[in-house]
Parts: structure tokens; sequence; C-alpha cells
């Protein structure tokens, strides 16, 4: 858990300061769970200046609670829970500054979104949290008041948590929170969400030991716990923690999986170690001109027009598509006896069923397939489902290469290539990327393909 919080205060001399307004969202990694947001009559004068940026003056504090009054909610909320602030240097040493002088020991590990953008979001020209919010297209609202710059952190820590590739800040929040459970199992079950994403399992020490995705994330690791297999069971001994990534997008978890199982090499992921595909599609041309569509066991020193996952699904493709676009099934390698060739009068097929068809005509229709499901000369925004009501998702093909994915809530956000940039957490271009993306925009009609904008 996170308490993410905004402090606006008097000003003043150092460590004389007194508390005017404070805002606390307790986030959970995917979304706020509870809040508490008050002005606090500081019981000493507001300097002019901060009057002036804030709006908040001393009439509006008279009838505001004094500290001592909100300080119980405070430990209440952040209880079990690292601090997250921009600055938290100077938030968190308000907040023990207020509670020494009720006599009260306020100690919690601490997170800075400062610290964390400069090295996650190293290219912004400016980490400041409006100027860093604005360059993302974060909105913002009542700037300089603990809520409205609370929120703004809020949204800020989601996009630096998926922008840690290297899961820094989850493998230090586990050992920061370590706790002993009396039945880990269920505990461990407790908390996860039905929905669609990706888990981490971690040892004791916060080390990740296997990486999963699920469009029902608590059935999967239910399923996970209830296996008596060796693999299984050796994994119920060790995990001490699951973390989890809700994407909203089945396609953006596929992805995420395939990076992060190569990225962090889980010792109990074993089968997406090796490619995630067997058979792919290749055009080969014949003595006569045409364009054949073959499907061979995948061979990564030759160009494909697409991959499967097997060789089933490649036939049922080169079956779908010669349906649709009138191909001879000779030339798809699918043909079967008679084929479709019993249509034109003809017992045999030798590609006779294109009639007339000059190689030159039969070819560009070829060539049009070729065109829709290669991933040669492509340049698109795919956008999908976000993690919650009004957020989609954006995966970015730059020059025919995954960049990555990210998540906005407003349509300028992906009007400008920039701020697509700045929002999409990279990810590697592989041949198993490719392939899922390729099969998710082959299977799902729901994804929206949109041109890159200049």
């Amino acid at each position: 858990m996170y308490a993410i919080l905004d402090i606006e205060t008097t000003g003043g001399k150092f460590n004389e300061e007194g508390i005017t307004e404070i805002a606390i969202y307790k986030f959970d990694g995917h979304q706020v769970v509870d809040q508490f947001i008050s002005l606090v009559n500081p019981e000493r004068p507001i300097q002019p200046f901060v009057e002036k940026l804030t709006g908040i003056n001393a009439a509006m504090l008279k009838s505001a609670p004094k500290f001592y009054e909100v300080a119980k909610r405070i430990v209440e909320i952040t209880e079990d829970s690292i601090i997250v602030a921009h600055n938290a240097v100077f938030d968190y040493r308000i907040l023990r500054t207020e509670f020494k002088r009720l006599g009260y020991k306020f100690e919690k590990n601490s997170l800075c979104t400062v610290e964390l953008s400069k090295v996650l979001l190293p290219e912004q020209e400016s980490h400041s949290l409006g100027k860093l919010v604005r360059s993302l297209g974060i909105p913002i609202a009542d700037r300089h008041r603990a809520s409205g710059d609370a929120l703004a952190t809020v949204e800020l820590f989601k996009l630096l948590l998926n922008k840690d590739l290297d899961k820094e800040i989850i493998t230090s929040t586990i050992k920061d929170l370590n706790v002993q459970y009396n039945d880990k199992l269920q505990e461990l079950l407790k908390d996860l969400p039905g929905s669609t994403g990706i888990y981490y399992m971690h040892d004791k020490e916060g080390k990740i030991i296997y990486i999963g995705k699920s469009k029902n994330i608590k059935k999967r690791i239910n399923q996970h716990f209830v296996a008596t297999n060796k693999k299984a069971k050796a994994i119920q001994n060790e995990v001490a923690r699951i973390s989890f990534e809700i994407t909203g997008s089945e396609m953006i978890a596929l992805l995420k999986e395939n990076e992060e199982i190569k990225r962090h090499k889980p010792k109990y992921n074993y089968a997406l170690k090796r490619s995630i595909y067997t058979h792919a599609l290749y055009p080969i041309t014949d003595a006569n001109g045409y364009i054949h569509l073959k499907l061979l066991k995948a061979d990564g020193r030759k160009k494909h027009i697409i991959t499967f996952s097997n060789r089933d699904s490649g036939k049922a493709f080169l079956h779908k598509i010669s349906e649709i676009h009138g191909l001879c099934e000779k030339f798809t390698g699918v043909y079967e006896g008679k084929g479709n060739c019993h249509k034109y009068g003809i017992d045999e097929c030798a590609g006779a069923c294109i009639g007339n068809e000059s190689y030159e005509v039969y070819n560009t229709r070829v060539r049009e397939i070729i065109e829709q499901f290669t991933f040669r000369n492509k340049n698109m925004l795919i956008i999908s489902k976000g993690r919650d009501t009004g957020e989609k998702s954006v995966t970015l093909i730059e020059n025919s290469k995954f960049k990555g994915f990210g998540y906005f809530k407003l349509n300028h956000q992906i009007s400008s290539l920039e701020i697509i940039h700045s929002l999409i957490t990279p990810m590697h271009h592989n041949k198993d990327a490719q392939h899922i993306i390729q099969t998710q925009l082959r299977k799902d009609r729901r994804l929206k393909i949109l041109p890159l904008p200049s």
C-alpha cells in the first residue's frame, strides 16, 4: 500500500512551518481505496506569498480542525503504507515535525516521485510537478492545493510504476512491508482482483520467481495454489508475496508477460523462455509466376508474413482467407482432394480455379493480403480497453517496430507523438511480441487502429 500525499504549509522558518491543508490518497498500486482531505488550522500566521500561491487564507482556516484533531485519521490511513510525495523530503519532514510536537514518533518508509521521475523519465526537461504532468498530458486541477496536487501525483505514480521495468519499486516495497502469515496462501489470495492483467510471485527477499498473465488474476493464482504437480508445490513453498498489474487489455497483458519473463528470467517460467509460435506463412513464387502462400515450420532466417502458435491455427487461417479472397487452395497449401476447384467442373486442382486470370492479376490480390497481415511499413496506434472506466490503452507501432504501451484518458494525449512517447512504457521489439500483436489484431475485432500522428 502507498499513502500518496501533498501538504500545503504556512511557510516560514525551517521546522517552524505549520500545515494548512493535507490530502492523502491510499493507493494499492492500482486504484485509490481510501482518502482523507482537510484544511488544518496551523495556529500561526501564513506567509503572504504562500497565501497568494495557494489561495488559502486565515479566514478559511479559522474554523478548520487543528492538527491534533486529525492526527489519528492520518495515522490510520497511512498504516502499513509507504509515503509517496512529489518532493517527499519536504512533505515527510513536515508531517514528522507536526507529530513530534504531539510527542508521537511517526516513522514510515518513503518514495519521492521527483527522484523516481528523474530516473524513469530522464528525457523530461523539468521534473517539477506542474511542468511534468503538463508534458505528460496528465490533467491537474486546483494547482497548489493539496487535493489537486496529490491526485496528479497519483496519476504520475501510476505511470512511474509502469515505467519501472526492473520492478525496483515493487521489490523494495515488499522488503519494507514483509509480514508473517498464519495461512499464507489464503492471505495471498485475499485481495487479488478478478481482472485481466499480469501477476508476479515473489520470494521473501522480493525476487520474482514466477510471472503469469490471466483474464482473471485471482482465479488463475488459485489454480496455482490447488495444483499438486512438482512445479506448483515448489512455487507454493517459496512464494511470500504476490504483486499484480491490471492491464485491461488482454493484448497488453500478453505483451507485458512476454517482455517481463525475458527481462527477469524467473526460475519457474519455462515455456516462454522459448519462442511462442511454431509455424509461419511464407510467400513462394512458382515457375509460372504465381505467388503461393505456404504454411511451414517457422524459420527465423526467412521473412514471413504472419506467425501461428500451431499448425492447426495456420491451416484455419488459410482456409478462411482462401474463401474470403477467392484464392486457389492449391496455391495456399491447404488443398485436400477437389478443394474449391469442383466449383469450376475441374476434377483435379492445378491452379485452374483461377480461370483465365493472369499471374499479375492473381498476384495483386495475394499482395493485398500480404500487405494487410504483414508487419512491414506499419506506423500506427492500437487502441483498446484501459484499466478502469474512462481510460483506454494505446500500443505504439513505429517504423514497423513495437515500441511499447501506455494509458490515456484524454484524446489530446494521443494527438501528439511527443506526448505519446512520454506516456509509453518502452518495450523491446522481438518476434514473439510481433506474433502476439498480429494474432490479437486477427482475433479481437474490438481493437481500434489509428494512424500515427505527425
